[in-house]
């Protein structure tokens, strides 16, 4: 069938990007058993790979009716047609460092030997930069450095892939005197000190898909004290989001399988240089 010119077979998202991008897109219009079961399968890409009709629906609180519908409304004839793009993804983020390596040095044996990948590299942080900065809302920005300037303490957590960053932020943190807890502890004790958290500090909290289980626990112990979160993460259906006062979406560009954090670590500084700024500014009012 043809609708516009184009195939309903064309319109179907062909892949895991493609559909992630096409369910954002959508999601302020789907029904609302449709986008509960939309946000499920975002948040939790591997269960719907590999799981069964009735196991997801039951981790997702719909009907098994509702997967079928769900797959139907993104132009898939069926659960099982839909869930091979979450296989087919399974797969691609499965190959090894080996593997991924291997792809780079094809690309530098193409091209210009080991300056090929550094202009890979290059590439991908340029792209997801400019990206950022056409996306960056500037209400959020300014909502996010009042949230945090006016917090006794700025709690950071992140683990993972996202680590690199909250560690220059904590560090970024001390070196403006900022009274600053970046949430990390050999002994486990990472409970321990969210629990003194209260609603005068404030959360930057930071994780992508897959999301770190750990950064996601930590921010519902500490959202459920009441303290207000600022969160980094890349998209509306990030378990974060739910707990954010103010979040951001950051989406890093990727080269031979190794994705980019230049984005994310220029939100990151962006807002901790001028929570400082905004805090000096407060500091020579009073004193005025």
């Amino acid at each position: 069938m043809a609708v516009g010119g184009a195939t309903m077979d064309e319109r179907v998202p062909r892949d895991f990007e493609t559909l992630r991008t096409t369910i954002l897109e959508r999601r302020h219009s789907l029904p609302k058993r449709i986008a509960q079961i939309a946000a499920y399968a975002l948040d939790n890409p591997d269960d719907i790979a590999f799981g069964t009709a009735a196991s997801i629906a039951a981790s997702a609180g719909v009907q098994p009716s509702t997967l079928i519908r769900f797959a139907q409304q993104f132009g898939f004839d069926g659960f099982t047609s839909l869930q091979q793009v979450f296989r087919e993804r399974l797969r691609e983020r499965n190959s090894s460092y080996d593997e991924r390596l291997a792809a780079l040095r094809a690309k530098a044996e193409e091209g210009a030997g080991h300056r090929a990948i550094f202009d890979g590299f290059v590439a991908a942080a340029s792209t997801s930069l400019s990206d950022i900065s056409r996306a960056l809302n500037d209400t959020h920005f300014e909502e996010a450095i009042a949230l945090l300037a006016k917090a006794e303490t700025i709690y950071v957590l992140a683990k993972r892939r996202s680590y690199p960053v909250a560690s220059y932020i904590a560090y970024a943190l001390g070196k403006l005197k900022i009274r600053n807890q970046l949430v990390e502890s050999a002994a486990g004790l990472n409970a321990e000190m969210i629990a003194f958290a209260t609603p005068r500090d404030a959360v930057i909290a930071i994780s992508f898909s897959p999301y770190a289980p750990a950064t996601i626990d930590e921010t519902r112990l500490i959202a459920e004290q009441g303290v207000p979160i600022v969160a980094i993460t890349d998209s509306s259906f990030s378990p974060l989001a739910q707990f954010a006062k103010v979040w951001f979406e950051v989406a890093e560009a990727d080269f031979g399988g190794f994705r980019s954090l230049s984005a994310t670590m220029a939100l990151a500084m962006a807002l901790t240089v001028a929570v400082g700024e905004k805090r000096r500014d407060a500091g020579r009012k009073r004193k005025a």
